[in-house]
């Protein structure tokens, strides 16, 4: 099997499990809706808007698994506190139970990025703490400036990752076996994503973790320079 077969049957599964709960729940309701009270009325229409969403989600991630749009970069000046708070609130609606915590660096240097895709990462990461971790835990994003370069790190409270399965972390459409993994929709693309953002524009992330005991992603950026960011205006 080809690179290119293996891709599209991975993404043909992943396709159908949400394409199949969609068909079968709006045929229920078309066909049997005034049978149906309201309670169970309402529990297939999230359903279905739940599955919805993991398709919506699974497309965006293969357009930016694309080459084009991983590596359609335009750098610019960002104020990272900024940005992070920007997001946030998109993330909580999706993990109401949890107990997001911000510790800026309120003395923070901006950095040289792109603010969409930087989006995206955070919302990759802050997402993934709320679903690996149990509901009422913390999640804690800080900034600091280290050096010459700013640290994002996003830190949890779940179940964490076995020293086993750190080589698997940022690879295309792999996902670690856990209590969780079961009952979490994903395709294995996120984190992947995630990494070749960050190396795209010049930076590095890491991740400490322990099997039950939570982890911590941290990501680098180099902070604003303007001789840096004519070079990459040039370049794009």
């Amino acid at each position: 099997m080809t690179i290119q077969d293996e891709f599209l049957s991975t993404v043909s599964h992943e396709m159908r499990t949400p394409l199949t709960s969609i068909r079968g729940f709006s045929q229920t309701l078309l066909n049997s809706w005034d049978r149906i009270d309201d309670e169970n009325k309402k529990k297939f229409i999230k359903i279905i808007e739940e599955q919805s969403n993991r398709l919506i989600n699974l497309v965006e991630n293969i357009l930016t698994v694309s080459k084009n749009n991983i590596s359609n970069i335009v750098m610019q000046k960002v104020d990272i506190n900024s940005s992070i708070e920007k997001i946030l609130p998109v993330v909580k609606e999706q993990h109401k139970t949890h107990n997001f915590i911000i510790i800026p660096d309120k003395k923070l240097p901006p950095a040289l990025l792109d603010e969409d895709k930087f989006h995206q990462i955070m919302t990759n990461l802050i997402d993934n703490a709320g679903k690996y971790s149990p509901e009422g835990s913390k999640v804690i994003i800080s900034t600091q400036l280290i050096g010459d370069t700013i640290s994002i790190k996003v830190k949890d409270e779940g179940v964490g990752i076995k020293k086993e399965d750190f080589c698997k972390l940022f690879k295309k459409f792999s996902r670690l076996e856990n209590h969780l993994t079961s009952k979490t929709q994903g395709n294995g693309l996120g984190l992947y994503i995630t990494k070749q953002l960050v190396e795209n524009m010049n930076g590095k992330i890491e991740v400490e973790s322990e099997e039950n005991h939570g982890s911590t992603f941290d990501i680098r950026f180099p902070v604003y320079n303007e001789e840096e960011a004519i070079k990459c205006s040039q370049k794009s």
